[in-house]
């Protein structure tokens, strides 16, 4: 950044959705911001280092409690501090978290700027959104409220658009925010030249967000001060208390606040910006053959034409079509003309509605010790991969309805059954009586690899007492 304000910008991260259109791939438990589909990172992580360098502050990210221990994780993968992980107790839109973010800020610094974005959205050109975010800056010192419109390179009716006063200053006032419009409509804005793409990134003074708050949305500002007056610690994290934040009114900033405010400004930008909201959207975004194809993972193309392949373990073969995606994880498969991926969202409506486990997790599932990934099941067992970190162990347990079996394939494990202490290491197993007190730990400097088999009258996750 190059411009002359010296006041550190607090880059405050949020990170609560769920992504259904991005569905095999994106779970309820593991989300599109976290997957590392992106040169081995993940949008989340491409985000957080997008505001590090010396001109933000320590960043304050904001989720639910379902991904606290994957931001932590993947926070130190990139060995940055978080000013404070929040943790909301319930989804209440983004209204809640903008008056969370000026509060926060404003109890370490009454001149604070905020920069409120997106964890789930891709920036191609980090230098340009710097400028645009330099450029920002000044107008939120001076008591604006500033939102970044993207210059739109298309007539895209999946986004809401910002139109802009006429002239060609860097900042602009604006003058409406507009709805997601149909075709006819976004071709007309693109003609016209003053309607930008809505990115639902924004940059405003903590006071200023302050009196915008009290002013059209009282009630929220009231509500979010009790919840994060009441917080408690937990860990790493700070828990929102559960009684006040759940009666906070459940509306978007822009409904809230952007809409009713006058003292609104806009940045135009073009930073290679996408939301990546939908399968064509990652086929958009990636690197293509002379046919228009593109792959993450093992595939082959035959007479095939814009076609888009992911998959995680499995060769993919595709022969004379055109405009398809394919997405193959290790539960689901998902096959899709490009122009109806927006229905895939319809897809995990039913699945939803029966209790299928695949919109809620993967067969890897993301714990505070490592991952348990699940290899088979069927009547009276379930086999499944574990890694287990340096340092972390699983916490001391029994279990009434099953037996366990544990082989290491790598590593030192620390073993503890019914107060009896030993060490296993590769090719070594152990078996845990049904009813057994039994902990795990590995007390190594590598991860631990082990295979874990379950045998019992009832195999399922609330078959654990902690002692």
């Amino acid at each position: 950044m190059t411009g002359n304000s010296i006041s550190k910008i607090t880059p405050v991260i949020l990170s609560g959705g769920f992504g259904s259109r991005l569905w095999p791939l994106s779970r309820r438990e593991r989300p599109k911001q976290f997957l590392p589909i992106f040169s081995g990172q993940s949008l989340f992580q491409k985000t957080c280092e997008r505001v590090s360098s010396q001109q933000f502050r320590a960043p304050l990210v904001i989720s639910n409690q379902d991904h606290r221990f994957l931001i932590g994780e993947q926070m130190a993968e990139l060995g940055i501090e978080p000013q404070a992980i929040v943790l909301e107790p319930c989804g209440r839109n983004t209204a809640a978290p903008a008056a969370l973010a000026a509060l926060m800020a404003l109890e370490t610094d009454k001149n604070a700027i905020v920069l409120l974005l997106p964890s789930d959205h891709l920036v191609a050109d980090d230098k340009e959104f710097l400028c645009a975010v330099d450029a920002a800056h000044a107008a939120a010192e001076a008591g604006q409220i500033v939102t970044f419109g993207i210059e739109p390179s298309e007539p895209n009716t999946g986004y809401g658009y910002i139109k802009l006063c006429e002239g060609a200053a860097s900042v602009r006032k604006v003058d409406a925010f507009v709805e997601k419009p149909d075709l006819a409509t976004a071709e007309e804005f693109l003609k016209d030249g003053n309607y930008l793409w809505n990115a639902g990134i924004f940059m405003y003074s903590a006071a200023a967000m302050r009196d915008a708050f009290l002013k059209h949305a009282p009630d929220i500002w009231e509500q979010v001060a009790k919840a994060s007056k009441n917080a408690r610690r937990d860990l790493d994290f700070l828990r929102l208390e559960e009684e006040s934040f759940a009666q906070v009114r459940n509306i978007s900033f822009d409904y809230a606040i952007m809409e009713n405010e006058e003292n609104v400004a806009c940045v135009p930008t073009d930073p290679g910006w996408s939301d990546l909201g939908s399968w064509p959207a990652i086929w958009e975004s990636m690197a293509k053959n002379d046919e228009g194809n593109s792959a993450l993972g093992e595939a082959i193309f035959e007479q095939s034409k814009n076609c888009l392949v992911y998959s995680e373990d499995a060769l993919v073969s595709v022969v004379g079509l055109e405009d398809v995606v394919v997405v193959n994880t290790k539960d689901a498969l998902l096959v899709a003309a490009k122009d109806k991926a927006q229905d895939v969202k319809k897809v995990v409506e039913q699945l939803d509605k029966a209790n299928r486990p695949e919109t809620v997790q993967h067969r890897r599932v993301y714990r505070p010790w490592g991952w348990s990934e699940r290899i088979s099941e069927g009547e009276r067992f379930r086999v499944q991969s574990m890694m287990i970190e340096p340092g972390k162990g699983l916490t001391l347990q029994r279990h009434i309805h099953r037996a366990e079996h544990w082989v290491v394939v790598s590593g030192t494990l620390e073993v503890t059954i019914d107060g009896k202490d030993e060490l296993i290491s590769e090719n070594q197993s152990v078996f845990v009586p049904l009813g057994a007190r039994h902990k795990l730990q590995n007390p190594g400097k590598i991860p631990v690899r082990m295979i874990e088999v379950q045998s019992g009258a009832y195999i399922a996750e609330d078959d654990i007492l902690r002692v």
